[in-house]
């Protein structure tokens, strides 16, 4: 069973999440939060598995209950998806590098957040090419955040480097292993190795890395 928690000052929002919730038989609703604070509270007494965090709340918002997630080691198995009105701009980029495991947008359809929230539970980010690449393209180098120290970089093989820059596309393991006829078995020990090298706590934070290296990123377009 996937516990999950919701934060937004919208009641008709949180009225839709917790029917989308409830209905699934591998989901369980665990609390609802009206903004930051009391998400932090609900995320602190439950370490549900997903939270889903509306961005601008009253109060704390999203981008401080992120920061306080990512520096409480408590709090470590809880995944954040940001779910959010706002086009891509600053204030979600600072969410991907404050901790978020993925974004969608408010309009999604109900199979798309179900299949978020197993996503981030089983611990992939979910950070579609198309949001991806627009951070990257507003932004590129110019994200700040942490960078792992020169050596562990060192330590990457090539193809540990090639499966970081996929990451960064934001396709899955077996999207990456469709587009180079590797077996997804495969691409999921290179991007495990990257990660445990580089000490990142999820994909999300593979693709900040490879945004600060200036990493060439691959054209999964065709």
């Amino acid at each position: 069973m996937i516990s999950v928690a919701l934060a937004d000052d919208d009641e008709l929002v949180r009225m839709g999440l917790r029917v989308l919730v409830a209905r699934e038989h591998d989901l369980d609703l665990v609390g609802e939060a009206v903004d930051g604070d009391d998400a932090l509270t609900i995320v602190r007494s439950r370490c549900p598995d997903v939270l889903l965090l509306d961005l601008k709340m009253p109060g704390l918002d999203g981008l401080g209950v992120l920061r306080a997630i990512a520096v409480d080691p408590g709090l470590s198995r809880t995944r954040v998806i940001v779910v959010t009105t706002f086009e891509i701009d600053r204030y979600v980029a600072e969410a991907l590098q404050a901790g978020a495991s993925g974004f969608l947008p408010k309009s999604s359809v109900p199979a798309e957040l179900v299949r978020a929230i197993r996503v981030v539970a089983a611990g992939q980010a979910l950070l579609s090419p198309s949001v991806t690449r627009r951070v990257i393209g507003m932004f590129g180098r110019h994200l700040v955040g942490p960078t792992p120290p020169r050596v562990a970089w060192d330590s990457l093989t090539a193809r540990e480097r090639e499966m970081v820059a996929w990451v960064a596309t934001g396709l899955s393991n077996d999207e990456i292993a469709r587009e180079l006829v590797l077996s997804p078995d495969t691409v999921r020990t290179h991007v495990s190795r990257a990660m445990v090298k580089l000490a990142a706590r999820d994909r999300a934070q593979l693709v900040v890395y490879a945004v600060r290296k200036g990493l060439t990123f691959p054209d999964a377009s065709g």
